[in-house]
């Protein structure tokens, strides 16, 4: 007789249920500008310690400056067909980010990777294709959303550009997305690939806490808010002229002061406007993405800027020049994860390392509540949430922040957690991160990521199974985004995690030690 089989879950079944995947970015230039991999050994070495590591996946800019610099629809990628066989043979998972910024200008950027020189040489008899800030100085490391649909670039408009891209990057890579190898997509939708405005460039000469600037004083977009100041019944309203410059404190500016235009009828119809058209261009970028890889057994992300200084200002001025219209009555970021949600689609976050008392009080950063704001606004519209890191941290503090972030109540040893972000992507992979004593500490994070269970092949057992990628539901209007702005009380978060990497001495010494290495 045969015995009858068991259907117990066992222990660690239930801890996998908590498993959260860690990916690591790799270094901007691992594909040159002339399009060459250069060190392919230096790199299969690196990636085997990876592998070795426990790590799910490697995350890479597959960059439009690259891939199409010899000009319209000529793309070659042949280079990074190379680098994705390679990351395969490691048997490391990938998502790719479709790049279609400048590397160079932000923060981290130590290469530069202008966008394709065909674009550029339309910017030279046309500057207004690139953001532009009230005093006329031009941005181009990403087209304005003005000309979205202005066909100036060869007869395509910028958004069919970035489609053609897409389309051409799933033809090509085909055997990748059927294999596996290529799990997520992430569409960039703005400088540093995130969806917001330039309106901090260090390139500009912004720096920390600077407020920034408002970034819509090219001729398309100044055309566009005439008409819906107009269509307002107040063709008289003009674009800010108060604002400020970058470096300025928010109190010695007109519009963000006490009182300031920002709480005017005419500042909360500019507000509102210049975020809509934020939220706009990422759907409908996203959906472009949507039809390319329509039936591919991947996810499609979106990245989100954590802007964290003068987020304790009434007047959040920092993200209000970058797009995010968050005050601490209105919510700015639950309608993006809305508006994601109708393309299936992930909310990549940053900042995760981050705590308020490693800021300057004079900053007024919320780094924490802003993560816990953004994270618990994604869950609340049923979408994943991921994450990474804002600045290299090697120690044991940082890590404990983003374990923390990944799993905000802790583990459930019987089975799913309350709250668990979808994965989490370390930036990124240096000689730095491989050097012994904080690769050792990194090991430790990557095992506490996966609920102190060995990395796991099977992405059914932690819930992350993939299907063919559905079509988008029916665009949202914009009533219904402006629903999502009402803003609720975060999750609760835990205070400390309940995985912790090491102690508070191994996190002085490993924080001493990352400060130090950035001074050198």
């Amino acid at each position: 007789m045969q015995a009858p089989t068991s259907t117990a879950v066992t222990y660690d079944e239930k801890m996998l249920a908590n498993y959260v995947p860690i990916y690591v970015m790799l270094p901007l230039g691992v594909i040159t500008v002339d399009n060459v991999f250069e060190d392919k050994d230096g790199m299969e070495k690196q990636l085997k310690e990876l592998k070795a590591a426990g790590v799910d996946g490697v995350m890479m800019d597959v960059w439009w400056g690259i891939i199409e610099s010899k000009g319209p629809k000529q793309y070659d990628w042949s280079a990074y067909r190379s680098l994705f066989e390679v990351i395969q043979q490691c048997g490391l998972k990938l998502q790719a980010i479709m790049s279609f910024h400048q590397c160079g200008g932000n923060v981290g950027d130590v290469v530069t990777i202008p966008i394709p020189k065909w674009v550029r040489e339309v910017g030279e008899t046309n500057p207004d294709i690139f953001y532009t800030n009230r005093a006329g100085n031009r941005n181009n490391e990403y087209l304005t959303i003005g000309v979205d649909h202005q066909p100036l670039f060869d007869g395509r408009t910028a958004i069919e550009i970035y489609s053609d891209y897409m389309k051409s990057f799933r033809k090509t890579m085909s055997d990748f997305l059927e294999s596996g190898l290529i799990i997520d997509i992430e569409v960039g939708l703005g400088p540093a690939g995130e969806l917001r405005y330039p309106s901090y460039p260090q390139s500009q000469g912004w720096v920390f806490p600077g407020i920034g600037e408002f970034q819509c004083y090219d001729i398309y977009l100044q055309a566009e808010f005439k008409a819906a100041a107009a269509r307002s019944g107040h063709p008289e309203w003009e674009l800010p002229d108060n604002a400020g410059e970058y470096n300025d404190k928010p109190e010695s500016t007109e519009f963000f002061g006490s009182n300031g235009t920002y709480l005017t009828e005419k500042g909360k119809f500019f507000l509102t406007w210049y975020s809509n058209r934020l939220l706009q261009h990422g759907d409908e970028i996203l959906d472009e993405a949507n039809k390319a890889f329509l039936g591919c057994k991947v996810k499609l992300a979106a990245k989100v800027s954590g802007i964290h200084w003068w987020y304790k200002a009434d007047n959040h001025a920092a993200e209000l020049t970058a797009g995010y219209y968050n005050l601490n009555d209105r919510d700015g970021y639950r309608p993006i994860a809305r508006m994601l949600s109708r393309h299936h689609g992930i909310l990549n976050f940053t900042c995760l390392e981050m705590r308020d008392s490693e800021q300057s009080a004079d900053s007024k950063s919320g780094p924490q509540e802003l993560v816990q704001q953004v994270l618990s606004g994604g869950w609340r519209e049923n979408i994943e949430v991921a994450g990474e890191n804002a600045l290299s941290r090697y120690d044991s503090t940082a890590y404990n922040q983003i374990l923390l972030n990944a799993r905000p109540n802790g583990i459930n040893k019987n089975g799913p957690p309350k709250l668990r972000m979808y994965g989490v992507t370390y930036l990124r992979l240096s000689d730095d991160l491989l050097e012994d004593t904080n690769f050792k500490i990194f090991k430790t994070f990557v095992k506490k990521m996966h609920a102190d269970q060995d990395y796991c092949p099977d992405p059914k057992k932690y819930n992350h199974e993939l299907g063919p990628l559905e079509r988008s539901k029916p665009k949202i209007p914009i009533d219904g985004l402006e629903e999502a702005t009402k803003k609720e009380e975060p999750f609760t978060w835990n205070k400390e995690t309940d995985m912790s990497v090491g102690g508070v001495a191994l996190g002085f010494i490993g924080r001493i030690l990352s400060i130090f290495k950035r001074t050198i």
